[in-house]
């Protein structure tokens, strides 16, 4: 079978094809991950506009939470009276505008991430904010790449992470690879000692890639190309160690001094 390939090129080959250890199941972020980012800039938008700062500490609490405690972060941090429902109401027209000008579209190499985890075994599921609607527009066929249901919408109990482990998919913790783009999501995936590979966002207004580092994220990607077959493995490795954030508090604390 091998006749005329060196050590080298067996070994790359008997790497390829091994197994995964210990991922099972590979949860995808829709916004921000496969999809732009086109949360982040409204967001900025509404708080300057509405006498407010945007700050590195109210983003972390705007970003990956229910829409009904986001208007209330937002509310409290302009100083705005007005409701829960106004705030949203007001949040979701000014997205409509800017995706007039920047369309949601899928990021470069979302397609082909998604055929690396799948050809590493995993199963897929995609997960995020809004409805399963959003999901099947702007995936369109590459939403049949997903183990069912397929999406997964979390606004009712945001950030979802053991309820998709656990209640989804009645996996154990270490089994399942979380792919996201913000930090509190990481630092809750680090509470919960999950996998997870962080994907932030690039925008010139936002904190996420230093609030990453200092949440004790290991793998930070700049773009999608980099979680590769030999990422992947290592996280998987590092689930099977019991190592994934191993060096978590360490990465924090050089991260504030910086």
């Amino acid at each position: 079978m091998f006749r005329g390939a060196t050590p080298e090129a067996i070994g790359r080959n008997s790497l390829t094809n091994a197994p995964l250890r210990t991922l099972r199941l590979a949860a995808v972020n829709i916004d921000g991950v496969l999809l732009n980012d086109t949360f982040s800039p409204v967001l900025h938008q509404l708080v300057t506009e509405w006498g407010g700062t945007y700050t590195a500490e109210l983003e972390q609490r705007l970003l990956s939470q229910t829409q009904a405690r986001a208007a209330r972060v937002l509310a409290e941090a302009t100083g705005s009276t007005a409701t829960e429902q106004e705030v949203t109401q007001a949040y979701f027209a000014a997205r409509e505008r800017y995706v007039r000008t920047h369309p949601v579209r899928l990021l470069d190499g979302a397609v082909p991430l998604l055929e690396r985890l799948r050809s590493l075994g995993l199963e897929l599921i995609c997960y995020g904010g809004l409805e399963a609607g959003h999901f099947r527009r702007h995936l369109g066929p590459e939403a049949s790449r997903f183990t069912a249901p397929g999406y997964i919408c979390t606004n009712d109990f945001r950030p979802g992470i053991r309820e998709i482990v656990e209640d989804f998919f009645a996996l154990r913790r270490d089994q399942v690879l979380f792919i996201d783009d913000a930090a509190s999501f990481a630092a809750r995936a680090r509470a919960l000692d999950i996998p997870f590979i962080g994907h932030p966002s690039a925008y010139e207004h936002g904190f996420q890639p230093r609030l990453m580092r200092a949440a004790g994220v290991r793998h930070v990607v700049g773009s999608l190309d980099e979680i590769d077959e030999a990422l992947v493995r290592k996280v998987d490795q590092e689930a099977a160690d019991g190592t994934v954030w191993r060096d978590a508090g360490r990465a924090a604390a050089e991260e504030v001094g910086a």
